[in-house]
This record gives structure tokens, sequence and C-alpha cells, in this order.
């Protein structure tokens, strides 16, 4: 193991930047039998398992189809989609190419609607998010649209719900799981760190090999 001699100083591995959000809304999915609609919130309290009440909470979860290239189907493994994070700009988008006055974060089974960082879609892998008391959230990937919300709208508005899945593509958020427990509110400000770490410079071949 290497020595550190005294004074020697470390380079964080993860940055604050000026990037900030605001907390505009909050909900949780507590019965997805049915539905994937989740309720509004004004405080969600947060555990390493992910927030109180939540259906997609809990520190481990069953496989799913989007990682059944790495594991089958059903598998236990590390719950790192506990939370499901969008943009208030992002949404906004959504409802325009639907051709909505907006879409409404419930129908999406939405855990957290922020406001502020641009193209918060494609914010790096590992990013946090962490509001000023300290509560703490980890972006895991790009969350991939997918039919369940365009059910739920075309209950609500028929006919545009089909038109959902295109229009989300590049939109739709990222999944977050809870690195530091607390608590948020609306109107809570959260700041953004990212990654202290270059692009992959052979990120576009690896994806062309991996088709």
């Amino acid at each position: 193991m290497l020595a550190i001699e005294e004074g020697d100083t470390q380079v964080p591995a993860l940055l604050p930047t000026t990037f900030k959000a605001e907390v505009t809304w909050l909900g949780r999915v507590e019965n997805n039998e049915d539905t994937i609609r989740s309720v509004s919130l004004e405080e969600m309290r947060l555990s390493f398992a992910g927030a109180d009440g939540e259906v997609h909470s809990g520190e481990t979860r069953p496989s799913c189809v989007r990682v059944r290239s790495q594991h089958p189907e059903g598998t236990t493994i590390r719950n790192t989609r506990q939370l499901s994070v969008v943009s208030e700009e992002e949404l906004a988008f959504i409802a325009e190419e639907v051709g909505l006055e907006e879409i409404h974060p419930e129908w999406l089974g939405a855990s957290v609607v922020i406001r502020g960082i641009p193209e918060f879609t494609y914010v790096p892998p590992s990013s946090r998010l962490q509001s000023t008391k300290g509560t703490a959230l980890v972006v895991d990937m790009e969350n991939r649209p997918c039919n369940f919300p365009a059910r739920e709208i075309e209950k609500d508005h028929p006919g545009h719900g089909k038109l959902f899945k295109a229009a989300a593509n590049g939109l739709r958020g990222v999944t977050m799981w809870v690195e530091r427990e607390g608590s948020l509110n609306v109107g809570d400000t959260l700041i953004l760190h990212i990654p202290d770490q270059p692009t992959w410079s052979h990120i576009d071949s690896a994806r062309q090999t991996g088709n």
C-alpha cells in the first residue's frame, strides 16, 4: 500500500458545482399493482433503502429487463433505482411534443421534480444532488421511456399517451439512490456534484460493439 506523506493532499473525487436545483414536487408510488401513479408529498423521508412508503424502496431489488444483459430476470441485485427524478424543464418539452399543456409527474410515477439544471437527463452517472441539509442522492443512469406512463396519460387524455415514448426520449430524467439519509421538502435547494473524471475516449466504439 502506498504510504501517504504528512502534508499530502488528496484531490476530491467529486466536485461541487454552481448548478443548483429547486425541488418543486415530491411523490411516491404506494401501490403499483394496477398503476404506476405516484401521490404528492410535502416531505419525503429517506433512508438507505429509499423513500418511506415507496414501492420501489429497498436495499436490493429483483433485476428487470433493463439489465437483462447482465443478470437473469428476477435475480436479486443492489437497488440503485430507488427514486425516479425528473426535471420541470424536460417535462415541459415532453408536454409540447405530445400536445398537452403539461405532463403531471404522477403519470410518470416520479419521486422528485427539480428545476434549474439544464439537460438534466444527461448529467453524468455517479453525480450527486445534495441538499443544504446534507441529504444526498446519487445518479444511477438515464431512465429510459417505457409504456407505463403512456398508459396513465392515455387514461386522462386519450390519443396523447401513445406519443409519450418517442417524445420522452432523452428527457425522462434519471434513477437515483440514497447515499446519505435525511429528508427532502418542496422548496429545498439541491447542489449538483459531478465526478472529477474525464469522459472515456472509447465510449462510442464500446457502444457499437455492445449492440
